[in-house]
């Protein structure tokens, strides 16, 4: 092992950057910059220095994503969506928890709902604009961590990172109502299949008995009109 602790921290920043722009944990981006500099031969430096780092540039990445986010939106889409944490739903909790609610049993009266409620976030246009760019697992982290909150506690963040938080709870709810759409539909044909099943065996069960029934008539006639006849 060599002792260079500038060349293990610049090791060390470089590969914590580039990891940070798609995972979120600390320990994550701690493991893989320890691996990074094992791999180059270098004298491993103290976990403090590591940890507080990844802190550091871990907020420098997740600040410039929620930038850009929030540059991809338009001031109307932004405006709409901060409504939502002020705006009164009928059950009277903020348009905001609309986005956390889970998809209910595939009955028909759900299945409009959720319609409604997938067309009511496609009034945004191109949310997947929003998103361009970021990866899947921060798109993930941020929705969570919005989705852990509530409208009051979201107010406590700064703007754009408020904004940043909402918009990926957004994009991430109108995929689940997609899924949950798509799922409730093959749900709703599976049943009616089983039940068209059931229906199509009970008109068989009542044929078969016609049959039966008219084919020992049938045989009842020919004995008493055909002595010698194979039906006797």
């Amino acid at each position: 092992m060599t002792y260079d602790q500038a060349k293990a921290r610049g090791i060390l920043e470089q590969s914590i950057r580039k990891e940070a722009a798609a995972k979120n944990r600390p320990a994550d981006l701690i493991d893989i910059a320890l691996e990074k500099v094992v791999e180059a031969g270098l004298e491993l430096l103290g976990f403090s220095t590591f940890d507080k780092m990844a802190s550091k540039i871990r907020t420098e990445v997740n600040a410039s994503i929620c930038t850009g986010i929030h540059d991809r939106m338009s001031a109307a889409q932004r405006a709409w969506l901060m409504r939502l944490l002020e705006d009164r739903d009928s059950d009277g909790t903020t348009l905001f928890n609309r986005l956390k609610k889970p998809a209910k049993g595939p009955t028909w009266s759900h299945f409009k709902n959720l319609t409604k409620r997938l067309e009511w976030l496609d009034e945004l246009g191109d949310i997947d604009a929003w998103m361009d760019g970021v990866a899947a697992g921060k798109v993930t982290d941020f929705a969570g961590e919005a989705d852990a909150a509530d409208a009051s506690e979201l107010w406590d963040f700064v703007p754009v990172k408020r904004i940043a938080l909402v918009a990926a709870l957004t994009h991430k709810a109108r995929m689940r109502v997609r899924d949950d759409l798509t799922t409730m539909f093959c749900k709703r044909v599976a049943t009616k299949i089983q039940k068209a099943k059931a229906e199509l065996e009970e008109i068989r069960l009542a044929e078969r008995e016609i049959v039966e029934a008219l084919i020992g008539n049938y045989r009842t006639v020919l004995k008493h009109i055909d002595e010698g006849g194979p039906a006797q």
